[in-house]
């Protein structure tokens, strides 16, 4: 047994494999075998999408928990803490549980190599059987037919939606993403689709297996409605279900519906007003993330979003426009070179009043100025900062309280606005639902 602390364990893991992304089941496969691994719970959910699925998972954990249900939630990546990446009946796992469950596979490997990704998706589910969950919730991790979460059949599979991501791994088409993603489908076993038109290349999948396949549009849907909306859908035994009355959520609605499908399909008791409660109060950091803080004596409005490809821009530019403010919307933006920088900004440009951007703390960040060069081409106001830290002050310095400083782009950013929230906020930041 070794003494590492999970600092030592995460850089450990960092430097274990030649490449930090190896496509393919056989490695970590082996190794479950040899850990004797069998299935993390009774009820397993796997989500893949190209967006939505940190979201997606948070309300079908809700949902279950709800009920009564001892859940777990692996996922990724996190923002602040490793141990976000699994959770326990609510509960973050702490150090000790994950050093464990770290030396436990380190020990079963042996010459085996396993990626960072490989080494924590076995340490979660070797922690997720000890704790006696009643269901578990997977996000996939890349893509789906290849990745270590896919190593566990789920008794429901849920893509939320397919978009171009990752193209070096997945492809550079909807049909090839969706092919991959489809790969979570097992026979038999439901299919929870949040694409209302997804490439034909998933619906062969489904087809082919086969895999009962629940398309938004069509077996389920959401609808708006004065002050809120409506889901329709099908239980398990194809009997259809419906909820009205549901709260506005400041999370995708587009989610929650999937979500609300899925936990449908697992034959579990459906109690409208649970179920609506569960809904609303979920949260997720990072993801339409409202933050109101003092800072400097003034007050800060806050919004924080992952949005790093196109598809989740474009959906955010709808939320903003769904949510107009008094003053100026103002931005902190940083991405990663591997990303569609004109396809992250172009949605934003009309929403955002005066850009500050600045890099990120990886090797595989965009510099501040090809960030600057690509938005000042487009005609945006952009200053430049050394770290994301510095461009959030200089905007609270700006901004007046009837202001929005919109932090958003690459996890690495929000994660460096959420460290700065801690360090600075002169109450401790103060989430504002809604």
């Amino acid at each position: 047994m070794t003494n590492r602390g999970l600092e030592d364990w995460l850089c450990y893991l960092e430097r274990l494999h030649p490449t930090a992304i190896d496509m393919g089941l056989d490695r970590a496969r082996l190794v479950a075998q040899r850990l004797g691994l069998k299935r993390p719970a009774p009820r397993v959910v796997t989500v893949t999408g190209t967006n939505g699925k940190g979201s997606t998972c948070a309300f079908i954990s809700s949902l279950l928990s709800a009920q009564g249900l001892k859940v777990g939630v692996y996922s990724s990546p996190h923002l602040l803490r490793y141990n976000e990446r699994v959770r326990i009946d609510g509960r973050e796992a702490s150090d000790a549980a994950l050093c464990e469950a770290f030396e436990v596979v380190e020990q079963a490997r042996r010459e085996t190599s396993l990626t960072y990704f490989e080494m924590g998706t076995l340490a979660a589910f070797w922690l997720f059987e000890r704790a006696q969950l009643d269901a578990v919730v997977l996000e996939v991790g890349l893509g789906g037919r290849l990745d270590a979460v896919n190593l566990v059949a789920a008794d429901v599979a849920v893509v939320t939606n397919i978009g171009l991501d990752h193209a070096e791994w997945l492809g550079d088409t909807r049909e090839s993403v969706g092919f991959e993603k489809a790969g979570i489908f097992r026979s038999g076993a439901p299919a929870v689709c949040g694409d209302s038109r997804p490439p034909a290349t998933l619906l062969e999948v489904a087809d082919r297996l086969p895999a009962p396949l629940m398309l938004r549009g069509r077996e389920f849907d959401l609808a708006a409605t004065p002050g809120g909306w409506r889901w329709r859908g099908l239980a398990a035994d194809g009997q259809p279900l419906l909820l009205d009355h549901l709260p506005l959520l400041d999370l995708p609605m587009e989610n929650a519906a999937v979500a609300l499908q899925a936990y449908a399909l697992l034959d579990l008791p459906w109690q409208p007003d649970r179920l609506s409660e569960a809904l609303a109060s979920t949260r997720i950091a990072g993801r339409l993330d409202r933050r109101q803080i003092v800072w400097r004596g003034k007050r800060l409005n806050l919004l924080l979003d992952v949005a790093h490809n196109p598809h989740a821009a474009e959906y955010l530019a709808c939320r903003l426009a769904e949510r107009p403010v008094l003053g100026r919307r103002t931005a902190v933006f940083g991405l990663l070179t591997d990303k569609d920088l004109a396809g992250v900004v172009g949605p934003l440009l009309g929403a955002i009043d005066a850009w500050a951007v600045a890099p990120l703390p990886s090797p595989r960040s965009c510099t501040a100025q090809q960030l600057a060069q690509a938005l000042n081409e487009r005609g945006a106001s952009v200053s430049i900062w050394p770290d994301v830290a510095q461009a959030i002050e200089a905007q609270g310095t700006e901004v007046t309280e009837s202001d929005e400083i919109l932090v958003f782009g690459s996890f690495y950013c929000v994660a460096e606005a959420l460290t700065w929230l801690e360090r600075n906020a002169e109450n401790g930041g103060r989430d504002i639902a809604g």
